[in-house]
């Protein structure tokens, strides 16, 4: 079983590493405005509601439907115009050839689609541009694309027999572009002729409305010419073809006259037969749009632990209760995305036949009303069957496809979770192989994958900071093996990548604007646990919180400790602020106020990482400090380099001579503490001792 997953796993990574697939999901992502704007221009204009109807076509003598046909006209009536300049766009910067013109390739691409759309027909309108010629646009975009990349490098090193004399760059850059463009013209132009002669049409696109109609000439109309209708108008949204719409045709020709069947026997007193209607189809198989969507909105919305999915369903939500579901479809996407392909051609032909069955069976009477197709579920049910179990069979195919779906949006999680995973892991060895030079860069404001990531980790964090961000303590220790302190340090529990490597979570808050807030938080969260870590640690031991040099002489942290001393009262406590130094301390008269007040409220102050960065002798020059903590670079190097021995050994006499506590971090072998010990540093940190511990965690068994 772990191996069938395993095989299905990879060939789906196979799939939608192709270029077809990342180029039309791209193509889509950058259309979402375009079908969000004309997904609510269309719900204004057929809201299923006579009373809304009737004020929109007369206020303000039709303003606001004359205002939403053109909102419509101008993004679902010319989709295939965006979806054709946007698969060609996605197209070329997936080459990334610095020395391509994609200016060149869009209109080589535009050219091409309204060749093959039958532009030059008297009859083409924007009937012909909407969502019916997605896969035609979808197939020129790409196709056109490829044609003009390889003519473009073909004619580029002749590029200088078209430059005009005189002219700017811009100009000559553009001029350049006309041989692949007339011969990308000239072969869809040729296409579409042979296409014309071989089929008798005037158009590509009319060839493919005449083909589906021939198929659906042979047999009656029956369970099984209905079941095919279903699946073959599914495989065609599937593969980003309006379904609907070129099966219009066949609708007409052998469901639609159904309806008319059905009434007239009821007219004459006798019982309607005609199962298959227009009206079947819109409201027991199209439930939601194609795929009956619906289900898998509900599945979504109800299952899906994925954030950003669950964002595209709440947008989708209300245009998808009356049957306008392409945000989903483009959206996720469902188009071309292996893991929805089975339900999304299953959970129809299940609703169908369900219906099918149903209402054979006499369970629900055979549909005599017609109903809009926008018309939300369970009115639709009840208004075309005349009965409620029209509404009840609605709800109870929804139900079954929920359960359809419901296995295959938890695989999209995972997927999504690995994914995830991956660019985080990316993430993180480019930003702990770059710290030092990321110092003084602003992470979130790349506009590169890495700070793309960087602003969605840093949105995690101002969402979840107090939820998910918990204290670990690490112990410090004197050579003689005694608990002096423990430092409390903070640990950031992704909900999916668990803990987020720490100076990471620094900048990120540091970024996001809202450091000092969760500095406030973890200093506040430390006191708070203070009780449980004396039980843990020792009595009398020192309790440390960072806090970074840019926050600590603010008046708005030194506010905040006077209120929290009106509670914690920091005399005798052992409180120690280590100031980190992400920012070097100007010394001036504010600045020296601002941390008297801290020591007169009753807080130590250590000065962390001291020798490296930005720290300076003036940090001890003013008896404000009561600790150095070696910078762990220092320590680590105490052995392979003698300078920083030397280095240590001059921080030591210095402290001793001004009576300040040296502690040296990242102590991890007996033979460090030795050489410490050796040139007068007594207090150690590290893994020597202990790791950071959360609360109650095991207690390190040198403490006393």
């Amino acid at each position: 079983m772990a191996r069938y997953q395993s095989e299905r796993i990879g060939f789906v990574n196979q799939i939608e590493r192709l270029t077809i697939v990342r180029v039309v999901r791209d193509s889509l992502i950058h259309i979402i405005p375009v079908l969000i704007i004309g997904a609510f221009a269309l719900i204004i204009q057929t809201f299923p509601v006579d009373a809304y109807q009737h004020v929109i076509t007369t206020l303000a003598g039709g303003a606001i439907m004359k205002l939403s046909e053109l909102v419509y006209s101008g993004t679902f009536g010319v989709l295939s115009v965006y979806m054709t300049y946007s698969v060609s766009r996605s197209y070329m910067r997936l080459k990334a050839d610095p020395e391509a013109n994609d200016g060149g390739a869009i209109i080589a691409s535009l050219l091409s689609f309204f060749i093959l759309a039958g532009a030059y027909l008297p009859d083409f309108g924007l009937d012909c541009l909407g969502p019916k010629s997605m896969f035609l646009s979808i197939v020129t975009g790409l196709l056109a694309s490829m044609l003009y990349h390889i003519m473009e490098g073909a004619f580029r090193s002749r590029r200088h027999n078209l430059y005009s004399a005189g002219a700017d760059r811009q100009f000559n850059r553009m001029l350049s572009t006309l041989p692949p463009i007339a011969i990308v013209a000239l072969i869809f132009g040729l296409l579409n002729l042979l296409f014309m002669n071989l089929f008798q049409v005037d158009s590509f696109r009319m060839m493919l409305s005449h083909l589906f109609n021939a198929i659906f000439s042979i047999g009656k109309v029956d369970f099984f010419k209905g079941f095919l209708f279903v699946l073959l108008s599914s495989v065609l949204w599937f593969f980003g073809i309006h379904g609907s719409d070129t099966l219009e045709g066949v609708m007409q020709t052998y469901f639609t006259p159904g309806l008319a069947a059905n009434q007239t026997a009821v007219a004459a007193g006798q019982l309607p037969t005609a199962v298959l209607t227009k009206e079947f189809f819109d409201c027991f198989v199209l439930i939601g749009g194609c795929g009956s969507t619906i289900c898998l909105l509900i599945a979504i919305l109800l299952f899906s632990k994925n954030t950003a999915r669950r964002g595209l369903g709440l947008a989708a939500a209300f245009p998808m209760i009356f049957n306008i579901n392409e945000l989903m479809v483009f959206g996720l996407p469902i188009i071309y995305n292996p893991i929805m392909l089975i339900p999304f051609l299953l959970t129809p032909l299940v609703c169908y036949s369900a219906a099918y069955a149903a209402i054979t069976a006499g369970l629900v009477p055979v549909i005599t009303h017609e109903v809009a197709w926008t018309t939300p579920i369970i009115l639709g049910g009840y208004t075309a069957t005349g009965s409620v179990n029209g509404a009840i069979l609605q709800l109870i195919n929804v139900a079954i496809g929920v359960v359809i779906y419901l296995p295959f949006v938890r695989a999209l999680d995972r997927r999504s979770e690995r994914e995830k995973q991956e660019q985080y892991e990316a993430f993180v060895t480019y930003f702990q192989s770059h710290e030092q030079e990321l110092e003084t860069v602003q992470l979130t404001g790349q506009q590169t994958v890495y700070g793309e990531f960087a602003r969605g980790l840093c949105a995690d964090l101002r969402q979840g900071m107090k939820q998910q961000a918990v204290l670990y303590y690490q112990p410090q220790y004197r050579y003689d093996g005694s608990c002096l302190g423990v430092e409390a340090l903070l640990r950031w529990k992704h909900p999916l990548h668990g803990i987020v490597y720490p100076p990471l979570v620094v900048k990120l808050a540091d970024e996001g604007g809202f450091l000092p807030e969760l500095e406030e938080f973890i200093l506040e969260r430390a006191l708070s646990d203070r009780p449980a870590v004396l039980r843990q640690f020792g009595e009398h031991i020192k309790l440390s919180v960072n806090v970074t040099g840019k926050t600590v002489v603010t008046q708005r942290f030194l506010q905040y400790c006077k209120r929290l001393n009106q509670k914690e009262h920091f005399q005798g406590k052992n409180t120690c602020l280590e100031v980190t130094e992400q920012a070097a301390l100007a010394f001036n008269e504010d600045t020296l106020t601002t941390l008297r007040s801290l020591k007169d409220l009753g807080l130590m102050l250590a000065i962390d990482d001291f020798s490296m960065g930005q720290t300076s002798l003036h940090y001890l020059k003013n008896s404000l400090f009561d600790m150095i903590k070696l910078d762990g670079s220092l320590v680590k190097g105490l052995h392979s380099q003698q300078n920083c021995r030397e280095i240590i050994l001059s921080i030591t006499q210095l402290a001793e001579a001004l009576q300040l506590t040296v502690l040296a971090e990242y102590v991890e072998t007996e033979a460090q503490r030795e050489t410490l010990h050796e040139i007068g540093c007594d207090c150690y940190q590290g893994y020597l001792f202990s790791p950071a511990v959360p609360l109650n965690g095991t207690k390190a068994e040198n403490c006393k």
